[in-house]
């Protein structure tokens, strides 16, 4: 009888969680490079771009004003940066990305995590 192996999937997002179930949740940069040098690559992996969102709100509720909470949420790592590290470390390790998708509601985050990872893939198939 043939072992049914679970696929290992992470998700990066600082707030919100994901629609189903089988994903480990990472919410910033630190906790996804954590996880992955513990753990090596998981299968998949989905990335919010905008992290802090979290941190900035709690900031705010314990006195900071609103504008020093934006300026501390622009000073922290985003998914864009978690997928840059991931880029090195793969290519580091002479392995190939995972499979991967951009959840992120922020357009222009989306479109820049997306570039880059593509732009890692064609790199690595030329």
């Amino acid at each position: 009888m043939k072992k049914i192996t679970q696929l290992k999937k992470l998700y990066l997002d600082d707030i919100r969680n994901p629609k189903t179930e089988g994903w480990i949740i990472v919410r910033n940069y630190d906790d996804f490079v954590e996880y992955i040098d513990k753990n090596g690559l998981p299968d998949e992996i989905s990335f919010d771009h905008d992290l802090g969102e979290d941190v900035a709100k709690e900031k705010v509720e314990n006195g900071m004003s609103n504008r020093k909470a934006r300026i501390e949420k622009k000073e922290t790592k985003s998914g864009y940066d978690c997928a840059k590290w991931l880029c090195n470390y793969c290519w580091t390790n002479g392995i190939p990305i995972p499979n991967w998708n951009v959840h992120s509601a922020n357009p222009v985050g989306r479109d820049n995590i997306i570039g880059i990872l593509k732009s890692f893939e064609k790199k690595l198939n030329d």
